[in-house]
C-alpha cells in the first residue's frame, strides 16, 4: 500500500510542506497518490539513525547479512502484480518489462547474499611476524576489507528496480556492510515506496538495526545535496545524467570530510563496423541496429548513440538500410514528459549542426510522450572538429561516423570521451587489420562487445559496467555484479593484534574458512 511518506528507518514519516505526484507518461495524466518531500528534519534522522545502526550492522556475520539479502528478494515477490502496476503506471514501460526488471533486482540480491555468506570477498591477507628476521623484525599483519559507513543511493529515472530502491547500489552496499538512504526518484516514487516496504519488512524480520535502511522521498535537487552534504554520510551511489553526477561529485569534494561518489552516468557506446564485415552482412546489421537503437525507447545508458564506418558503397547502403529498418518500428513511451522534452531539444540541437545530414525521422502522428526515433550521418572530420556531436541524446537516435581511413577512424575513437562500451562489428580474422583501432577502443571504453549489441548488460561477476569520466566517476569500479561492492569498502590493517581480538576472518583457526591469503599464498587452513 502506498502512503506518500518517507522511510525514516523502519517509521513512516511525513513532516515536510512540498508535495508532488508522480506521472503516467503512456495515459499522460498524473498518478492518484501525493508523496511528501522529506524536511531538514527527517534527513537529519535518517542520518542519525543509519549512522548509528552501523556500529550494529558492520560487524553482522555474512550469514546474517545473507539471510536480510534473502528475505529482501522474498519480500519484493510477494507484492506481485501491485509493483508491477504501479512501475508500469509510473514509467509508461510494458508488464514484460517490470516483470524481467524485478527478477534482475531479486538476482542482483540473492547474488549478494550467496557471495557475503562465503565470506571470500573481505580478500583477506595475512603475512605472520618474523621476530627473528634481521636486522629489524618482522611484525604480524592481517588486512580485510571493511564497509566504509552510511552510504546514499540515487534511484535512477529509467531503471525504476534494478538500479534504484532495491537496486545494485543497494544491495552492494548492504552486502558490504553499509546502512543506506535511498534519495527515491521522483518519476517512480510509487514503485519506491513499494520496494522500501520490503526491505523495511525484511529487515525486522531478520532483526537488521533500525535505521539500517531509509527511502527519502524528493521532488528536485535539495534533498539529494542535503544528504551528500550530511556529515554523517561516507559514500554515494548514482546513476543518471553527466550534469548531475557532476554536480554531486563537485559538493562531495567539496566537504570538510570528502567522500568518495560512484557515479555511471551516460554513454553514447561507438560502434565499429568493419569493411568485410559491412560487405558480408550489412543488411543484416542494419535491421539488427535499428532494433538495439529503439530498445527501450532507447531509454538505456548502453543505447548504440554512435556508429563509425569507413567510407564505402557498403557503409552508404547500410545508412540506408538503417534508416528503412528504424522507420519501420512502431515508436513507444518514454518514462516521463521531462525525458521526451530533453530527447527532442537534444536530438534538434544535433541535427541542426552544420554538414550533418538526417537520414531518418519517424514523420507519423504520434502519441504524447512517444519518441520519434531518427538516424543522422555525419563525416569524419565534421564529427571530429564538433564536440557537440559527441554529446549523449537519451533516447531512440543514433548518428553514423563515415570516415575516410583507418587512421581517421582511430583518431576519431581516440578523441571521444569514456564511454561505458564498445563493440567491433568484424568477420573472421579482419580484427588483426584493425589493432589500432581496437587499441584506442579500450583505451576509451569500459568494455568491448564483439560482434554484437552493447544493450543488456548481464549480472555477473566478469561484467565491468563502468568506464573512463564522463562513463563513471572511477573507472577502476563496475556498477554491476558482485564485484561492485568494492565501491563500499576500505582496506584495513591490523598489526601484532591478540588473535582473540581479531575478526573471524583474520583469526588464526579461519573459523569461517574462507579463503585467504597467507604469507603469499592462497588457502583455507588454519595458520
Amino acid at each position: 500500500m502506498i502512503t506518500g511518506k518517507n522511510y525514516i528507518g523502519n517509521k513512516l514519516s511525513a513532516k515536510g510542506t512540498i508535495h508532488y505526484k508522480t506521472f503516467n507518461p503512456k495515459l499522460n495524466i498524473e498518478n492518484e497518490h501525493e508523496f511528501t518531500e522529506a524536511n531538514l528534519q527527517e534527513i537529519d534522522e535518517a542520518v542519525q539513525l543509519a549512522s548509528h545502526a552501523f556500529k550494529e550492522f558492520r560487524t553482522c556475520s555474512g550469514k546474517k547479512k545473507a539471510q536480510f539479502l534473502r528475505a529482501i528478494a522474498d519480500e519484493i515477490l510477494k507484492l506481485d502484480e501491485e509493483l508491477v502496476q504501479v512501475y508500469c503506471s509510473e514509467t509508461g514501460l510494458p508488464e514484460g518489462r517490470a516483470r524481467g526488471e524485478r527478477g534482475r533486482t531479486v538476482g542482483q540480491l540473492r547474488s549478494f547474499a550467496d557471495l557475503v555468506e562465503k565470506g571470500d570477498w573481505v580478500d583477506a591477507s595475512i603475512d605472520t611476524a618474523e621476530p627473528e628476521r634481521k636486522p629489524i623484525p618482522k611484525p604480524d599483519l592481517r588486512k580485510m576489507l571493511i564497509p566504509l559507513g552510511p552510504v546514499v543511493v540515487f534511484g535512477a529515472s529509467n531503471f525504476p528496480l534494478a538500479y534504484s530502491t532495491a537496486g545494485g547500489d543497494t544491495a552492494a552496499a548492504l552486502a558490504a556492510g553499509c546502512p543506506v538512504i535511498v534519495k527515491s526518484h521522483p518519476m517512480h516514487a510509487g514503485t519506491g515506496e513499494l520496494v522500501a516496504s520490503a526491505i523495511i519488512k525484511a529487515a525486522q524480520n531478520t532483526n537488521m538495526p533500525n535505521g539500517v535502511f531509509s527511502n527519502i522521498n524528493s521532488s528536485g535537487i535539495e534533498v539529494g545535496q542535503k544528504l551528500v552534504a550530511h556529515p554523517g554520510i561516507k559514500a554515494v551511489g548514482f546513476t543518471g545524467s553527466i550534469n548531475g553526477g557532476r554536480a554531486l561529485f563537485d559538493l562531495a569534494s567539496q566537504r570538510e570530510e570528502p567522500i568518495p561518489v560512484f557515479a555511471e552516468m551516460g554513454s553514447i557506446n561507438p560502434v565499429v563496423i568493419l569493411p568485410k564485415a559491412l560487405h558480408e552482412k550489412g543488411e543484416s546489421l542494419a535491421k539488427t541496429y535499428a532494433g538495439s537503437i529503439t530498445l527501450g525507447t532507447g531509454q538505456f545508458c548502453t543505447n548504440p548513440g554512435l556508429i563509425l564506418g569507413i567510407e564505402s558503397d557498403e557503409l552508404s547502403k547500410f545508412i540506408k538500410n538503417l534508416a528503412d529498418e528504424i522507420i519501420k518500428i512502431e515508436p513507444s513511451c518514454m518514462l516521463h514528459p521531462n525525458i521526451i522534452g530533453a530527447y527532442e531539444k537534444n536530438k534538434s540541437k544535433a541535427v541542426n549542426q552544420p554538414d550533418l545530414h538526417l537520414v531518418a525521422d519517424y514523420e507519423s502522428d504520434v502519441q504524447a510522450n512517444f519518441a520519434r526515433q531518427a538516424i543522422s550521418t555525419v563525416e569524419g572530420s565534421i564529427f571530429l572538429n564538433n564536440p557537440t556531436l559527441h554529446q549523449e541524446v537519451f533516447g531512440p537516435f543514433s548518428m553514423v561516423v563515415q570516415c575516410k581511413s583507418i587512421e581517421e577512424l582511430t583518431l576519431i575513437i581516440s578523441k571521444l570521451e569514456g564511454q561505458l562500451t564498445g563493440t567491433l562489428i568484424a568477420e573472421n580474422d579482419e580484427a588483426n587489420k584493425f589493432r589500432s583501432v581496437i587499441d584506442a577502443l579500450q583505451n576509451r571504453v569500459g568494455r568491448i562487445i564483439y560482434n554484437g549489441v552493447p544493450t543488456g548488460v548481464e549480472v555477473c561477476p566478469s561484467m565491468v559496467h563502468g568506464g573512463p569520466y564522463p562513463a563513471s566517476t572511477d573507472s577502476r569500479f563496475t556498477a554491476v555484479g558482485i564485484k561492485s561492492i568494492n565501491r563500499w569498502v576500505r582496506p584495513f590493517s591490523f598489526q601484532d593484534w591478540p588473535n582473540h581480538l581479531l575478526p573471524d576472518e583474520l583469526k588464526n583457526e579461519n573459523p569461517n574458512q574462507i579463503l585467504r591469503t597467507v604469507n603469499g599464498n592462497l588457502t583455507t587452513d588454519k595458520i
